[in-house]
């Protein structure tokens, strides 16, 4: 399961995500993403919460990403999830 937190304001749409970002999850966090990027504002994504993440997850993460979206994240597995991402390596 995942929680998706959405905060907006006037400087862009904060999501902050608790749970696994798996499975179905995946197309609902993407679902998020896509209606707030059509507002043209900054996207920010918190992991820090987030204790497992899929394939899936992680191939949509990289496609934010690769559109401008911040990746926030904190323990060692996301830190290193993000660090991947951002360095454009694939595990």
């Amino acid at each position: 399961m995942l929680r998706i937190t959405t905060r907006t304001d006037p400087t862009g749409t904060i999501f902050e995500l608790e749970g696994k970002l798996v499975g179905p999850w995946v197309q609902e966090l993407k679902d998020c993403w896509q209606e707030a990027a059509r507002s043209g504002q900054s996207v920010r994504v918190l992991l820090c919460a987030v204790t497992f993440i899929d394939d899936k997850g992680r191939d949509l993460l990289v496609e934010m990403y690769q559109h401008g979206a911040e990746l926030v994240a904190e323990g060692c597995m996301n830190k290193t999830i993000v660090e991947e991402i951002i360095r454009g390596r694939r595990r």
